[in-house]
């Protein structure tokens, strides 16, 4: 169902004007399509209805004004499901106005007097009206947010006249149950599941009794009801893992771990078991092992049944598991309070034991210009020199300020990076499959983004950062171009490939926030290719040692987040894993928190969970 018609600027009203005009003239065509954009805007306007109900007596029902193809535009689906319930086929045009909710939840399709009016349950086959009822609960979230319910309202009312003509049928009431449950009314969901199960006991009913006492707060009855499911039918094991879900949300997680292991021994492979036995043994032992695995599995079957949230669950709001650090150091500190103090033209000064990351630099300089920058010391070993001689030097030095030694990234670069960059993804292999929309730039580009941050995008993520702090977004751009690093020239074998030595060139340059975003870009490489992990974790083990002995002779803004990184990689060595917990003792309380209006943003993530029924 595409989203507009030939000219999505027109309005309601101006469509049916032009509906109007064309059926005055005898054009049913374009009277329909314009009735059709009519409906898409306005799908509850009562002289919607009114021309479409002369278009339908005009033409001998108007059904074949609205034909269903493969591309319909969603108003013509509405609009024929609209004349199919004049035509006496209503059953037809309910999961017509169904279907068109699943395209879009948020718009009041069936909010019509012909689907509300209690004649409907009565006409209609109780099978039918529940199928509808789980075709619409299948596309919202569980629960559905209190502002977005008003447009499913009108189902509601159909499942309460259906409940009370077909007291006795088990599906409907499960079906209405469902429905119920995911606008609110629990209570409501509980009374109707409960009489479905009393009249028809099924495998079904218990699932949906199941998760409607879960929902109104009766933990231990839903776990029962879910117990008589298994029994009715013990090769069901999707049961099985919600189940131990539900075991571990209450604290008992050996018996969660118990219900995860009994449907891995009936079938190693279901993946709702998989996926919720790897979160459920991460959740006991905190073992990195466990999440890598399970996108081992994501990556190896991608033929699931449905999508899961398993692994994003796990990785959510974790540093580069599901989101960048914030930056350390005491010139981002000074940059943040002038950001907030909305004081960057009136001057300050922060004064350093030794320079600054040059990238923190740049950023204080651009959004706080009245902020100077003061250089006390000249602590070794030298910050403004690479750890390792390399190939590739961002920045040179003019009067101890860094400049770009690159020039600057092309337009098609800074715009596909403004559309892609983000503070926050799923998990690292979500990161790196949403970076494939930069393999197309060329290495000049990627490498010009890293020194050359475009502008925060003018939405309300880049005026969140803008006002709060800044460096968030310089940071995500390096990230995400670091990321696009590794789509470049993917035809080239790992260990001589221009992406490993352009990024271990970055990793071993100037200390600085680039160094951070390179070892991430190699990390999310071992994520997703378990013959590089050896690799990686060598190279992660020795640029964390390495900032270790720095430390001991000089502060190194970086090193908290290095060591997270570090906890971060797959077949991390358990010395290294145990220096990068040694230095997040001694480092982390100088890692600022995020400030409050940011805490939604590190949270907000594009993988939801499955669907319940």
């Amino acid at each position: 169902m595409p989203e507009g018609t030939d000219d999505p600027a027109l309005s309601a009203t101006e469509e049916l004007a032009l509906a109007r005009l064309a059926l005055d003239e005898g054009d049913l065509h374009h009277a329909a399509g314009h009735l059709a954009g009519a409906l898409a805007r306005a799908p509850t306007l009562p002289e919607v209805h009114e021309t479409l109900a002369r278009l339908a007596a005009t033409s001998g029902g108007g059904l074949d004004l609205f034909p269903i193809n493969h591309h319909t535009f969603v108003g013509a689906v509405v609009a024929r499901a609209h004349l199919l319930a004049t035509a006496g086929r209503p059953a037809e045009g309910l999961e017509l106005l169904a279907a068109a909710t699943a395209h879009a939840p948020g718009t009041e399709w069936a909010g019509v007097p012909w689907v509300t009016a209690p004649e409907l349950a009565e006409r209609l086959d109780p099978e039918h009206i529940a199928r509808v009822l789980m075709q619409v609960c299948a596309v919202l979230p569980d629960p559905v947010p209190r502002i977005a319910r008003t447009p499913l309202t009108p189902y509601l009312t159909l499942a309460r006249n259906a409940a009370t003509v077909h007291p006795e049928h088990g599906l409907l009431l499960g079906a209405a149950s469902a429905l119920a449950r995911r606008l609110g009314e629990v209570e409501l969901a509980v009374r109707w599941a409960t009489r479905g199960v009393r009249a028809q006991p099924s495998k079904m009913g218990e699932v949906w009794l199941g998760y409607a006492y879960r929902s109104s707060g009766r933990t231990r009855d839903g776990l029962a009801a879910l117990g008589r499911a298994v029994e009715l039918d013990p090769d069901d094991l999707a049961i099985y893992a919600d189940i131990a879900g539900t075991l571990a949300e209450i604290g008992r997680l050996d018996e969660a771990l118990e219900w995860t292991e009994r449907a891995l021994a009936r079938d190693p492979s279901f993946d709702c078991a998989v996926h919720t036995a790897h979160r459920l043994r991460h959740l006991r032992d905190g073992d990195l092992a466990h999440l890598v695995a399970l996108a081992d599995f994501v990556r190896d079957h991608p033929d699931d049944s449905h999508e899961h949230g398993d692994l994003a669950q796990c990785c959510r709001g974790r540093p580069w598991l599901g989101q960048l650090t914030p930056a350390g150091g005491p010139l981002v500190d000074a940059m943040r309070q002038a950001v907030a103090d909305d004081d960057n033209g009136l001057g300050g000064a922060v004064r350093l034991p030794a320079a600054a990351p040059p990238s923190a630099v740049g950023t204080a300089i651009s959004t706080a210009p009245g902020l100077r920058i003061e250089v006390v010391g000249a602590l070794e070993p030298d910050p403004r020199e690479p750890r390792r001689a390399t190939a590739q030097r961002l920045w040179h030095y003019a009067d101890a300020v860094p400049k770009p030694a690159l020039a600057a990234p092309s337009a098609t670069a800074v715009e596909r990076i403004g559309q892609i960059a983000h503070p926050a993804w799923a998990h690292p292999p979500a990161a790196y499959d949403a970076a494939v929309g930069l393999a197309g730039l060329d290495l000049a580009d990627l490498l010009g983004l890293l020194v050359h941050p475009p502008a925060a995008p003018a939405n309300a993520v880049g005026r969140l950062l803008a006002a709060h702090d800044p460096s968030v977004w310089v940071r995500g751009v390096q990230v995400w171009a670091c990321l696009g690093l590794l789509h470049h020239r993917t035809d080239e074998p790992w260990e001589g490939s221009t992406r490993r030595r352009v990024l271990l060139d970055l990793i071993w340059g100037v200390e600085d926030w680039v160094t951070e975003a390179a070892l991430f870009a190699l990390v999310t490489a071992a994520w997703v290719d378990p013959s590089v992990r050896p690799d990686v974790a060598r190279v992660v083990a020795e640029r964390l040692a390495d900032a270790a002995a720095v430390a001991r002779s000089r502060p190194v803004p970086i090193a908290a987040s290095l060591a997270h990184l570090a906890l971060a990689a797959p077949q991390l060595d358990p010395a290294t894993a145990a220096l990068a917990t040694e230095l997040l003792d001694a480092h982390s309380p100088r890692l600022p928190r995020p400030r409050n209006p940011l805490r939604r943003l590190w949270q907000r993530l594009s993988k939801g969970a499955p669907r319940r029924p």
